[in-house]
């Protein structure tokens, strides 16, 4: 199945296959927001394809691109006039007006004369890791190369090879990215499959006739990609046909692959996802949630469990195995509680030994998005944020009452296409901060940074300006194919550094994680007392679950960020919080869900292996 989610990977920090979450418009709502955003990538990359000349009109184009799929409302909304849509981050007059133009024609004559100079294939190999301008050029110039499949059937009849500069390695790295990308396009990222599921699962549930519904599969187990959405209601019989036939109107479904009493299946108009939605009885729904949200592995151990206990476990119920007497229990609690068991979240339904452990009672209580009291990774306009500091404060206060900070970490000198700061620069934002937080009345934004941890392992600010920040977080923005292991232990021994930010540097679906000698950082995490961050962006989910599990198994600290750069990327949490639940992570294994006190406390412990001399700024 081929998923095409109407979101590139090469969107800024944001999902590789997913569409911006909070945007409140059904699916059935016309998504400018969506279709404009789309176009002005593209329009981006044929500027980009074009070179250097260009390049102006290339970051203009995906900075307005980013803006509107950040959006919460239609673009429409703000579409008065130009003027208005000129006050919006990232879209100018020219942008504005093409805006408009689209609003009311539904097309843009400048996108429509671009696509007849690049091919739209070309502009879809651009989006594919190791695929820069310079090299689809030279495909395309050299061997009339125009989309994937010519270039996989050059590659597989060898014609590639005799093209210069196109050696064995460089081969395989193209390999490598097509790879990468077929695998985004077939699965979702979980913040997409997430968004459209609870959508439809709201259509379900509004019909009439349906009793409870509720999402299955790898959804509701929060798999960081998702193949479908499943869908499981219950109803009275006498009502199915009719529930099927209604939920086939609705303007949401495209396809229709399979519809019948119980079982509808469907591809999304938008998106082209499958959806399979199921009816049963009330008296199955337990047993039929339990089964079809898995994992197949977690219901094999179950019902082999079940068999040796005399009972016999399907999707209808629990039987008596020599009587096949069905028993009463109806929900999966009631489930887990005949077998003597602890109810078993969804995100821990894997067979990595949940079972035994519910069986002794000794399951954890795991964190929940209720228990965060702050996010300790966010951009401002002072780097590469879409928005002011004061707009992103007074918003998170409204949104997430329950917040008792957030620390704005903006980039350091190195990451310079970032917008990276200045020592002088920082002392601009602490006044502002101070400013803001005057206003406010409370001690809310927190002075922080995005440290960037160089080459050498050597960071890119010197420690008195390392000093003053309240908070600071180091990542690795660069030598992604380098084992990178001990750039992170150089970092960790500094004593201004409290976090690792996004460790693995993956992007899913686009760049594959940089080589790390895991337990050799969670050791030296632990020894100097840094913590490690669950990066919340979609396409990162970094660390990913099997190594959080790890990290709280060596007594490492973790922290759960947002990464945010726009308003619309703080609802990330939900995405970070059920990472850590996968990785069975109790809130007191997140340091974030603490106070203010407490992350202070947790910085002054802090343990210093090795001081790093004072370096030079960068210029």
């Amino acid at each position: 199945m081929t998923v095409n989610s109407g979101y590139d990977p090469a969107h800024l920090k944001m999902p590789g296959s997913c569409v911006a979450l909070g945007m409140k418009q059904t699916l059935a709502d016309r998504n400018h927001n969506r279709e404009l955003a789309d176009i002005f990538h593209r329009m981006a990359g044929c500027y980009r394809y074009m070179g250097a000349k260009e390049r102006f009109r290339e970051i203009a184009y995906e900075n307005a691109s980013r803006t509107l799929h950040g959006l919460k409302d239609d673009v429409s909304i703000h579409a008065t006039d130009v003027t208005s849509l000129d006050q919006l981050s990232g879209i100018g007059e020219s942008i504005a007006e093409k805006i408009m133009e689209y609003l009311e024609s539904g097309k843009i004559e400048t996108y429509e004369k671009l696509k007849v100079k690049v091919p739209e294939g070309l502009l879809e190999l651009m989006d594919i890791t190791g695929f820069g301008p310079a090299t689809v050029k030279l495909l395309f110039k050299k061997s009339g190369i125009t989309n994937r499949e010519e270039l996989l059937a050059a590659i597989e009849s060898g014609r590639l090879k005799k093209l210069k500069g196109f050696g064995e390695k460089k081969i395989n790295n193209l390999l490598s990215g097509l790879k990468l990308y077929k695998e985004s396009h077939t699965r979702m990222l979980l913040s997409f499959a997430l968004e459209i599921g609870n959508e439809l699962l709201v259509v379900v549930k509004n019909t009439e006739g349906v009793i409870k519904a509720e999402l299955a599969g790898s959804l509701r187990r929060r798999k960081e990609t998702i193949g479908d959405i499943d869908i499981l209601a219950c109803a009275q019989r006498k009502d199915w046909k009719k529930i099927m036939n209604t939920v086939l109107k609705s303007p949401r479904v495209g396809r229709v692959l399979a519809s019948g009493e119980t079982k509808l299946s469907f591809l999304l108009k938008q998106g082209h996802a499958q959806v399979d939605i199921r009816l049963v009885h009330e008296d199955e729904y337990g047993a039929a949630l339990l089964y079809f949200t898995g994992s197949r592995e977690h219901n094999v151990k179950l019902r082999t469990w079940a068999k040796s206990n005399n009972w016999k476990l399907n999707e209808y119920g629990v039987f008596d195995a020599k009587t096949d007497r069905k028993l009463a229990v109806q929900t999966e609690e009631e489930i887990y509680d005949l077998f003597g068991m602890q109810y078993i979240p969804p995100e821990l339904r894997e067979e990595k030994g949940e079972i035994e452990r519910a069986r002794e009672h000794k399951l954890p209580v795991l964190v929940e998005g209720k228990d965060m009291k702050g996010d300790l990774h966010m951009h401002s306009k002072w780097s590469d944020g879409s928005e002011k500091i004061e707009t992103m404060a007074r918003y998170i206060l409204k949104q997430f009452p329950h917040y008792q900070y957030i620390v704005i970490t903006d980039h350091s000198p190195s990451q310079r296409v970032a917008g990276g700061l200045q020592p002088d620069d920082f002392k601009k934002q602490f006044r502002e901060i101070d400013l803001i937080n005057e206003k406010l009345g409370r001690d809310f934004i927190k002075k922080g940074v995005e440290l960037d941890i160089l080459a050498d392992g050597s960071l890119d600010l010197p420690d008195d300006v390392l000093s003053r920040f309240e908070w600071v977080t180091a990542s690795i923005h660069s030598g992604f194919s380098k084992d990178n292991t001990e750039r992170f232990i150089k970092a960790c021994e500094h004593p201004a550094v409290h976090c690792i930010g996004h460790p693995s540097g993956r992007l899913i679906g686009k760049r594959e994680a940089y080589p790390v000698e895991w337990n050799k950082l969670f050791k030296k995490l632990r020894e100097t007392g840094t913590a490690v961050e669950i990066n919340a962006q979609p396409e990162r989910l970094d660390l990913k679950d099997d190594l959080v599990r790890e990290a709280i198994r060596q007594g490492v600290t973790l922290t759960i960020s947002t990464d945010a750069h726009m308003l619309s990327q703080y609802d990330f949490m939900e995405m970070g919080v059920s990472i850590a639940r996968r990785g069975w992570c109790t809130k007191h294994h997140i340091l974030n869900t603490q106070s203010w006190e407490a992350v202070t406390a947790f910085k002054n412990r802090k343990t210093v292996i090795r001081r790093q001399p004072k370096k030079t700024v960068h210029p």
